[in-house]
């Protein structure tokens, strides 16, 4: 933290700033310069002492401004943890050297519809399968999912197949039960900033798939990310799924696929990219998944549904089978150029 003092600010001034410093426990560092005074602050800050002494000193007389010179989130950063995080899930691996693949239907309708939809998945080679049991839905008049029913479909289905599994959890108190029947959590983000369920979710112990919500900044995102790594669960996967859109006309959401790399520079999270709710629509996700791998992504998550037409939610934006195969051929060739594998 630097504090920049105002242009000629007297030496009672900038004393009442260290003072406000070495109260809280650090030592100021004092720099004069040309024509202002700047005072340092050690960057080893926790996030309540950060926020503390700049609410502190900035209504202090004569500081001019106070800055950060490195990130609020600690334990996400890059700065923090130099070597890469991946994350294992049953047989799967999350992370640097390889592309991960995260396919299934936005919704368990039945145990016949998710076993076609993993039969494809495991066939096509792809690591995870993912479906929800709980969906949050816009309208409350919309299919909302088979809830527990569905958590044993997809506990069942994962295991015949050798699968990982991921379904989001939607409160606090439901993690435990959607953890008894999961590999993987899912956040997602409408709850990107559901403190409560991040703190529970990190709590589990179990692997945390992060959804990015549509407003989020990247420094909201990666502190949504900090809520779960504090409670000592190293295992969290960010996923990069659109912000708001200035058209809705075309797509459901803007892709940011320049979040990929400012996410690779700054975190050491893996970071994967949902193309299906990021565009929304179908045909758009395969060349949407293919500039993600480019862009070093760890993976995509894409929606796959046995009959999309008659897909009881996200039909129009749900891959068919054959759609599948042929991005999973499309990934396969290009992984060599993106350096990655599958």
């Amino acid at each position: 933290m630097i504090i920049v003092m105002q242009f000629g600010a007297p030496q009672e001034q900038i004393d009442s700033v260290c003072a406000v410093i070495k109260e809280r426990g650090f030592e100021p560092l004092v720099m004069p310069g040309e024509d202002r005074m700047a005072i340092g602050v050690p960057a080893s800050l926790s996030p309540d002492d950060r926020i503390f002494l700049e609410a502190a000193i900035g209504s202090l007389e004569g500081v001019s401004k106070v800055t950060q010179t490195s990130s609020p989130y600690k334990l996400a950063s890059i700065e923090f943890h130099r070597s890469r995080t991946s994350v294992q899930a049953k047989s799967a691996t999350v992370g640097p050297g390889s592309f991960s693949v995260m396919a299934g239907p936005c919704s368990v309708e039945s145990y016949d519809q998710f076993k076609k939809a993993a039969e494809v998945v495991k066939k096509s080679g792809a690591s995870i399968l993912r479906g929800g049991a709980f969906k949050p839905r816009t309208s409350p008049y919309s299919f909302q999912g088979l809830q527990e029913e569905g958590l044993k479909i997809i506990k069942q289905v994962g295991d015949e197949m050798g699968l990982a599994t991921v379904s989001e959890v939607m409160s606090a108190d439901m993690v435990t039960l959607v953890g008894e029947y999961v590999d993987i959590l899912q956040i997602g983000a409408r709850s990107m900033q559901n403190f409560p369920l991040l703190i529970e979710a990190g709590k589990s112990g179990k692997p945390v798939f992060l959804k990015r919500g549509p407003s989020a900044t990247i420094d909201e995102f990666l502190l949504a990310a900090e809520y779960v790594l504090s409670q000592g669960n190293p295992n969290v996967i960010l996923c990069e799924r659109g912000v708001m859109p200035l058209d809705r006309s075309y797509t459901r959401n803007t892709l940011d696929l320049a979040a990929v790399p400012v996410l690779k520079e700054h975190s050491h999270l893996p970071v994967i990219v949902d193309p299906s709710h990021g565009t929304g629509v179908a045909r758009y996700v395969v060349p949407m998944a293919k500039a993600a791998m480019v862009a070093g992504a760890d993976g995509v998550m894409v929606e796959m549904h046995p009959d999309p037409k008659h897909a009881l939610s996200d039909g129009s934006q749900a891959l068919d089978v054959s759609g599948f195969e042929r991005l999973m051929s499309d990934l396969k060739a290009l992984a060599p150029a993106a350096g990655t594998r599958l």
